[in-house]
């Protein structure tokens, strides 16, 4: 029986230097993570840019993870592509790199076509044919077409079929889907806002962008929830709502990569046409990571 993930797994943005991946700056940031608690990290995810990112990068970026992290965490790799066959290899692929599962989102550039029994075989095929667990990836915010109820419940019955990550932002679908999972399942929330409300409802962690950019932050609040320390919990999960905002719905991946340049980790530029952030919003981080002691944290580590 495989383990269920569970705790707080990172969506590592992906370093770049005059358009080109930088691997030696995600070693740099991956040995500041494994200090943090985390128990994943997500390789060439969104926050990875992963549209953008061609298959040998992404094993560059995998193997380099691999190598530069602890052993007991787990490398989840994003090899999502719109045809069984891309997926299948880009996947086998990252196995063989070093990836323990792979994190695929819903095909949907042939958005009318992605019928329920389109996507049970798409899911179903790329489970049978890949030597490492799937991690289902529902986000209809990107990909314009949401993952239903008895879609997931069907796919969670096969054995290489690990869970799902859930970035919707409903917990309503959560508490649908949740008496559906036996124990070795996995329903990693993508929403930083809703972690704490979703772990009491009994989801397994998260899959975060919150996470790459503060991680300590975010394993206190799984470690206060374990420790079943309600109200600071609460109180930690409000302050960090400000954040998740600026660095997932409103302002993006060139955010957080800002953030990270704050506070001592290596953001740098967005692939483009992903482009960096004004003045205005800067200012805006800057304000949030000041209320969250982040950056008189930063200098004095």
């Amino acid at each position: 029986m495989r383990e269920s993930y569970r705790g707080i797994i990172a969506a590592l943005t992906t370093p770049f230097k005059d358009e080109r991946v930088y691997p030696e700056k995600l070693r740099e940031n991956i040995d500041k993570y494994n200090a943090t608690g985390l128990t994943g990290y997500v390789i060439a995810g969104s926050t990875g840019e992963g549209a953008y990112l061609s298959d040998d990068e992404c094993i560059t970026l995998i193997r380099e993870a691999k190598k530069s992290s602890l052993k007991d965490i787990k490398i989840i790799a994003g090899t999502a592509r719109e045809s069984v066959k891309n997926t299948v290899d880009l996947t086998n692929r990252a196995a063989d790199a070093g990836a323990d599962a792979a994190l695929v989102c819903t095909p949907h550039y042939y958005k009318s076509d992605m019928t329920h029994d389109a996507l049970k075989k798409y899911y179903l095929s790329v489970a049978e044919k890949s030597r490492i667990s799937i991690i289902i990836y529902n986000i209809p915010q990107n990909t314009g077409i949401s993952v239903d109820k008895e879609l997931i419940i069907s796919l969670l019955k096969h054995p290489n079929i690990l869970g799902l990550k859930d970035s919707s932002g409903n917990l309503i679908f959560f508490e649908e889907v949740s008496p559906y999972l036996s124990p070795e399942k996995s329903f990693l929330l993508g929403a930083g806002s809703l972690i704490f409300p979703g772990l009491i409802m009994g989801a397994s962690g998260g899959i975060l962008r919150l996470a790459s950019v503060v991680p300590r932050l975010c394993t206190k609040l799984y470690e206060l929830y374990k420790d079943k320390k309600w109200e600071k919990a609460k109180k930690l999960q409000l302050d960090l709502v400000p954040l998740n905002q600026s660095v997932t719905k409103q302002h993006g991946i060139a955010a957080a990569k800002y953030a990270l340049d704050l506070l001592g980790y290596y953001g740098g530029p967005c692939r483009l046409p992903l482009t960096s952030p004004g003045s205005t919003v800067k200012n805006e981080i800057e304000v949030i990571l000041t209320k969250l002691k982040q950056l008189k944290e930063a200098k004095r580590t």
